[in-house]
């Protein structure tokens, strides 16, 4: 494995690069359910998942990752998006693998601690250690109304009750000790009640009691894994994640957050090294760069513009019509200011006009590969490269791979990146732990009970 530092201010130590599989029902691609080389019968088939997730194994991923939302994505009309609830999908994937991690996404915003800690809980014994949370505050507006509200809290209101839902989480997960479970038939005690404790959360909008009902979980706690890079975002991922997946379209952007990520951890008094920082990446893979080129263009080929216009409107607030798809993006009725404006998508794809100049038709196809984060077009080497690049220049410690279309997108990463990667010394050839935390390299937390300076362990 290569050596470099792991953040400002840690010593030089060995690293080791980590890998997701991003599972987007179809593939990333906003047509890729199109494609020919697609099969969207299977998009409702859990044998489907459980093989994509059994390949990641393969190729010993650090986990799987399933994003969700609370409501129906815009346009479904068009594509495939369709949301998969991410608990019952990562239980029965769990049943099909022993190693790869299991992340999925779960809203702070409409959820309630309690019950949330109950199912990551749940989820993290069912696989023996292997569960991930990544924490959103809901950016779609219209989950509100599917929860009862007139309106969707704004940005700010949002992530205080994420740090508010944090805090309660954590303790609910910490109220039994390792030692409270006892199951000493002998002596017929089960639980060593004074290990158990109630939390008494009580936050600024929120009260839970607790204890929670399930024994304290294999990892302590699942990884906090976290998706936001607006101002707000980075402050609770400074604070509370443990893994960062983040949207960059240059290598100059992912260094200027990976520093100042670390270098805000850092400063809360947290391991720098305990954080870790996983852009995306879409690659389109053939066996000359012309050759991917020309796949990824046939994938744009198939995007319809009633779907890509809606995205824009969503990620921009510009209603644009097809007879303007040849012409500039209207920079000028772009709005800054207000809630949409605070949000890290607006500002990369803002980014992209501004620095490009692209048609909208260009921007579309950009936006059609992932949703803005980074579309890669070349060789299985020239893949490597870019992986390899972001990772030793102080871009990333590892990534989220977002296939543009499933299963062949990621079948050709593992087939050909993957073992290059290796040969380069920068990606594992076999796991040497079991559950998430260690294959990230990140501490088992002590319980909050535990007696003070207790030993935690590290992979």
């Amino acid at each position: 494995m290569t050596t470099n530092a792991a953040g400002p201010g840690r010593e030089f130590r060995e690293r080791e690069l980590h890998l997701n599989l991003f599972i987007y029902p179809g593939g990333h691609h906003e047509a890729a359910w199109r494609h020919s080389s697609s099969d969207p019968d299977r998009l409702l088939d859990i044998r489907f998942y459980q093989d994509l997730a059994r390949s990641a194994e393969a190729v010993t991923f650090d986990g799987v990752f399933f994003a969700d939302g609370p409501a129906l994505a815009d346009n479904v009309r068009y594509a495939s998006r369709f949301r998969l609830e991410p608990f019952t999908w990562l239980s029965a994937i769990a049943a099909a693998t022993e190693r790869t991690g299991l992340i999925g996404t779960a809203s702070t915003t409409y959820s309630e601690p309690y019950n949330l800690a109950r199912l990551f809980a749940s989820l993290d014994h069912l696989s023996g250690g292997r569960a991930g949370w990544n924490i959103v505050t809901t950016g779609a507006p219209q989950a509100a109304q599917n929860f009862g509200l007139d309106a969707h809290p704004v940005h700010a209101e949002r992530y205080e009750r994420a740090r508010d839902f944090l805090e309660a989480v954590t303790k609910l997960w910490d109220s039994w000790e390792d030692e409270a479970l006892v199951a000493d038939q002998r002596s017929g005690l089960f639980a060593d009640t004074d290990r158990i404790h109630t939390v008494d959360h009580e936050g600024p909008l929120l009260k839970v009691r607790g204890p929670l009902n399930i024994p304290r979980s294999p990892q302590g706690r699942p990884v906090y894994v976290q998706a936001g890079s607006s101002e707000d975002g980075r402050a609770f991922a400074a604070r509370y994640a443990e893994a960062i997946f983040t949207a960059h379209q240059t290598l100059r952007s992912g260094q200027d957050f990976y520093a100042d990520i670390k270098k805000r951890a850092a400063r809360l008094g947290r391991d720098p090294g305990q954080l870790l920082v996983l852009p995306g990446i879409s690659p389109f893979i053939a066996s000359t760069e012309a050759e991917a080129r020309r796949l990824h263009e046939d994938f744009n080929e198939l995007t319809q513009p009633e779907y890509s216009l809606e995205l824009l409107h969503r990620l921009l607030g510009i209603r644009l019509t097809p007879q303007q798809l040849d012409g500039p993006v209207p920079r000028e009725l772009i709005e800054t200011q207000g809630e949409r404006g605070n949000g890290s998508r607006f500002q990369l794809v803002l980014d992209i006009v501004e620095r490009e100049q692209p048609t909208v038709r260009q921007l579309l196809h950009r936006l059609a590969g992932a949703r803005g984060h980074r579309v890669f077009a070349g060789t299985p080497e020239q893949v490597a490269d870019q992986i390899q690049q972001w990772y030793e220049q102080g871009a990333a410690d590892g990534f989220n791979v977002m296939p543009p279309w499933l299963p062949g997108g990621f079948d050709l990463f593992a087939d050909h990146v993957v073992p290059i990667l290796r040969e380069r010394g920068l990606f594992r050839s076999a796991y040497t732990g079991r559950t998430l935390r260690e294959h990230y390299g990140l501490a088992r937390p002590a319980s909050r009970y535990a007696p003070q300076g207790a030993a935690v362990s590290v992979a």
